[in-house]
This record gives structure tokens, sequence and C-alpha cells, in this order.
């Protein structure tokens, strides 16, 4: 199983730097990067509903899953 992250093509499209997510999610620009990287073991909802609220988009948009 694996989970592609486009949350640095949404980013992109946004205009928006990581470091100003990172400010307006409230979580560090660490773990944001590491979210971003897909080194992480699991996001909460509340995280997810922050950034898909702030980006404009849907968790679909952000977490891709590839046999």
């Amino acid at each position: 199983m694996t989970i592609i992250t486009n949350l640095d093509v949404i980013l992109a499209k946004r205009k928006m730097s990581l470091s100003e997510l990172a400010e307006k999610v409230g979580i560090s620009i660490v773990n944001l990067s590491r979210l971003k990287r897909g080194n992480v073991k699991g996001i909460r909802y509340a995280t997810l509903d922050k950034i898909c609220n702030i980006l404009d988009c849907k968790p679909g948009d952000i977490l891709e899953y590839k046999k």
C-alpha cells in the first residue's frame, strides 16, 4: 500500500508557503514538512480538516492511494 501526499502541489497552486500554512493550521513546520514528504504514520482528522479548510480542497486532493 502506498499513500502519496500531494500537499506540495496544492500549496503551489494556492501560492502558499509551507510556513504560512503551518502558522494558519497551528502545527509546527517540522510536522507539516513530514506530512508533505509522507514521513508520518497518521494524521488527525482535525488537522486534515484545518488544512483542507485553509487550502479550500478535499482530503482526496491531498492524499492519494496507489496500489
